[in-house]
């Protein structure tokens, strides 16, 4: 039985999303055992997933039966730590490094070289994925915040939630982008038509990212530079959005096209900037990640 009382971290978070980080479950299972009367809180059945909690309620379910996973530390999974201290660490990512284990890669993720130089964070968040607030698909590189407590964990899920963590990446896509800057505000949920694919849909989650024009190659086939910000961060978000204003990102045949390897052997995308504030001090964090040499040269070729 998990039973717990509401922290002034998960204030006003959606009953759904506590439940989920409560029990380490999705938050689709978390929707349905409150659809099924399975959540109390306070003692009464609740019956909306959306329904925000408050501090000093209490939250009372049965925890839901999961497969034990078993995660080996690696050392030789190679990445850069930029920052580490009691609570967090910021890594900066390389690309081809997919994030955590999953459905056709049980190991060499970050996940198993992370618990290699930080065994303590084992246990910390969901299982299988210790320590992971945010993630970046595995062609895309740069900076992600691993939290290294339990304590730092809720408050930076929280802080993802309510969109306080500030974003940067920088793109290169396909095709001239007119507006000098503009924010695309479309909704991101899973393809109907393919599941292994997210896409623009009226009824996925609210999605919105904003881009500035850095440079502009004219030349054909021609292509833009952009610096890309997230407010929120839905999967493949920033892929998703570009492709569906007709300026996929290169390298991307996912969301754009097969040719787009021809220009650049993978998705051209780099998270260049990450500021939150510290979980526990409450301090400014500011981080930039310099562009990798395989995507600064093609910056360099094409915008220079």
């Amino acid at each position: 039985m998990i039973d717990e009382i509401i922290p002034d971290a998960l204030e006003g978070e959606r009953l759904d999303r506590v439940v989920a980080m409560l029990d380490g479950c999705s938050r689709s299972v978390a929707a349905t055992m409150i659809a099924n009367g399975d959540v109390a809180v306070d003692g009464t059945a609740a019956t909306q997933r959306s329904i925000r909690v408050s501090v000093g309620q209490r939250v009372a379910f049965v925890a839901t039966e999961k497969q034990v996973i078993t995660l080996d530390a690696d050392a030789g999974v190679e990445f850069d730590v930029v920052h580490a201290d009691d609570d967090v660490i910021v890594v900066n990512k390389p690309a081809g490094l997919i994030v955590h284990p999953g459905a056709g890669r049980p190991d060499k993720t970050l996940v198993n070289g992370l618990l290699a130089r930080f065994p303590e964070i084992e246990g910390v968040g969901q299982e299988g994925r210790p320590g992971i607030v945010h993630r970046l698909d595995g062609e895309t590189s740069g900076l992600l915040v691993v939290a290294r407590t339990a304590q730092a964990y809720d408050v930076l899920t929280v802080a993802m939630a309510r969109h306080d963590v500030v974003r940067v990446y920088a793109a290169a896509v396909n095709g001239i982008v007119s507006d000098d800057r503009g924010v695309i505000d479309a909704p991101i949920g899973r393809s109907t038509q393919r599941r292994t694919r997210m896409a623009v849909l009226a009824d996925g989650r609210a999605a919105r990212t904003h881009y500035q024009v850095r440079a502009r190659d004219y030349d054909e086939p021609a292509a833009s530079y952009l610096r890309c910000q997230l407010e929120t961060g839905r999967t493949h978000q920033i892929r998703v959005h570009l492709s569906a204003i007709g300026h996929s990102v290169l390298g991307d045949p996912t969301y754009g096209d097969r040719t787009s390897r021809d220009e650049f052997s993978r998705v051209a995308l780099h998270a260049e900037h990450l500021g939150f504030e510290h979980p526990i001090s409450g301090h400014e964090l500011s981080f930039d990640a310099a562009l990798p040499a395989d995507l600064q040269a093609l910056i360099d070729e094409r915008f220079s």
